[in-house]
């Protein structure tokens, strides 16, 4: 079964002993007729840590200014949900999971894809009970980011501070695992478990902190709560923006967390942004940005309120907005015609990865979708008329660390495959053979009951990947640290 949302569950871990190491195992209890044994919980993780086993998984290629991970088997992970109790998997499948066809499942089964209590599943109309833990193996294919190497600016004993590249987000998430900064950070840097302290949007680039011990992550984030954090960005926005300081304080109204959208509303969250302009080349402005509160999407929210969109942003200044792109808060449209213009401006370009969804997340059904996330999501799913099979962690103090973050996740589902091709074929390993020096998948790579391996996609160029929102600074009661200025906000740059 494939888990959808927020991407990589947490690895189950055995639970701790009750009684000393060479102490006899607990005799089970005895099994009515017909009864199914499911054995105890098992304690998980209590955080995300990656090592060696999961770097290991596949590996990179470059292709055409982008990096890309070659496609890799990986097991979805996840708990019996309360709602599931008493309910088939079949049902669960055929209800909850329609971005695959049923046959898919029952293909997957054939196959020993999917296992329950870590035993090959037989029999789809199995009925799930409490403590039951799911596993689900499928062939995963990651977008592509920018080739852009990730420049590390300090590193001590406390910290890792990095320049992050536009297009990577911040950790696994959706549809992003090995494209992510912690992975290529763990692969190519050797640093391991490093915790997170703030995070950028996937398509903002620049300053981004890590640290190296749970004691270092907490008094940073105790300084984050008490707003002590100084945090600076420059953009380059449309049009010539007044060159003397704004101040914004329009309230922001999330949207649609699956896909990532707000929008100035009198019922959002108190936010307030200072802007200055820096330059103007007779066409768009440099501005430098403040923001004094952190919420999602702030600073982009704001511009675009403005009437100053960021110059390339991929959500704030699409014709979807209407003929003023949104500007002074004006949409001529309801949330859900908002949510179907802006996927269908990017379907039209062939750029769902960009926005951050893919065709498979918009084919699932919004009923009953499961987020992937210990605390299920409360929000209502049939609020958001587009079906995406995801919503970020719920995280009471994210709005806080994070003006320009956005956790929206995609599952990786692989939907409409040709399961002829499966009984038909052997099943395939998990090959990582390289065909000459372009990095392209080998026949070796597919797997028949992949989607994705039967369709060709056209990659986004390494501009389209790149927006001009970049955090420059990023200051605390002990540290500062600064990134370059990018090269498109330059005084004299000229598209």
């Amino acid at each position: 079964m494939a888990e959808p949302g927020s991407g990589d569950n947490k690895e189950p871990e055995p639970a701790p002993a009750d009684k000393e190491e060479g102490a006899p195992a607990p005799k089970k209890r005895r099994l009515a007729g017909g009864e199914r044994y499911v054995p105890p919980p098992r304690k998980l993780s209590t955080g995300v840590s990656f090592g060696a086993e999961h770097f290991a998984e596949t590996s990179y290629y470059f292709e055409g200014g982008l990096r890309k991970v070659r496609p890799y088997y990986f097991d979805f992970r996840t708990y019996c949900k309360g709602r599931w109790v008493g309910r088939s998997l079949l049902h669960v499948f055929s209800t909850e999971f329609r971005a695959q066809p049923i046959d898919y499942y029952r293909a997957a089964a054939r196959a020993g894809r999917l296992r329950l209590n870590e035993e090959p599943v037989q029999d789809l109309d199995v009925v799930l009970k409490n403590n039951d833990f799911l596993r689900n193996t499928v062939h995963r294919h990651e977008p592509p980011v920018t080739a852009q190497p990730i420049q590390i600016l300090a590193e001590d004993t406390e910290v890792v501070v990095v320049d992050k590249p536009s297009s990577l987000p911040v950790h696994p998430c959706g549809r992003f695992r090995h494209n992510s900064v912690i992975f290529i950070l763990g692969k190519e840097h050797d640093l391991k478990e490093l915790h997170t302290i703030h995070r950028l949007d996937r398509m903002t680039s620049g300053v981004l902190m890590f640290a190296k011990t749970v004691e270092v992550s907490k008094r940073i984030d105790e300084q984050i709560r008490e707003r002590q954090l100084e945090k600076e960005y420059v953009c380059r926005v449309v049009g010539e923006f007044p060159e003397h300081e704004v101040v914004c304080e329009e309230p922001i109204l999330v949207v649609s967390y699956k896909v990532g959208v707000c929008r100035v509303d009198p019922k959002g969250k108190f936010c307030k942004t200072i802007f200055q302009r820096l330059s103007y080349n007779g066409k768009t402005s440099v501005v430098k940005c403040l923001p004094r509160t952190g919420r999602t999407h702030q600073i982009r929210v704001h511009l675009q309120y403005l009437g100053h969109p960021i110059v390339n942003d991929p959500i704030y200044n699409m014709d979807a907005w209407g003929p003023e792109r949104g500007k002074g808060g004006k949409v001529d449209k309801t949330d859900e015609e908002l949510l179907k213009a802006l996927v269908e401006e990017h379907r039209s370009k062939q750029s769902l990865d960009i926005l951050g969804v893919s065709e498979e997340d918009l084919s699932s059904s919004a009923e009953n979708k499961d987020c992937g996330d210990p605390s299920d999501c409360t929000k209502p799913v049939q609020a958001d008329p587009v079906s995406v099979t995801s919503c970020p962690a719920k995280d009471p103090e994210r709005d806080a660390k994070d003006p320009e973050r956005n956790d929206t996740a995609a599952c990786p589902l692989d939907s409409n495959a040709n399961l002829e091709m499966f009984d038909k074929s052997k099943e395939l390993g998990s090959s990582e053979t390289e065909n000459g020096q372009t990095g392209e998948k080998s026949s070796e790579e597919k797997d028949p009951l992949c989607l994705e391996c039967r369709i060709t996609r056209r990659d986004p160029s390494p501009k389209e990947l790149v927006m001009y929102l970049h955090a420059l600074r990023y200051k605390g009661a002990e540290f500062e640290y600064c990134s370059k200025m990018p090269q498109w906000a330059m005084e004299d740059w000229e598209e």
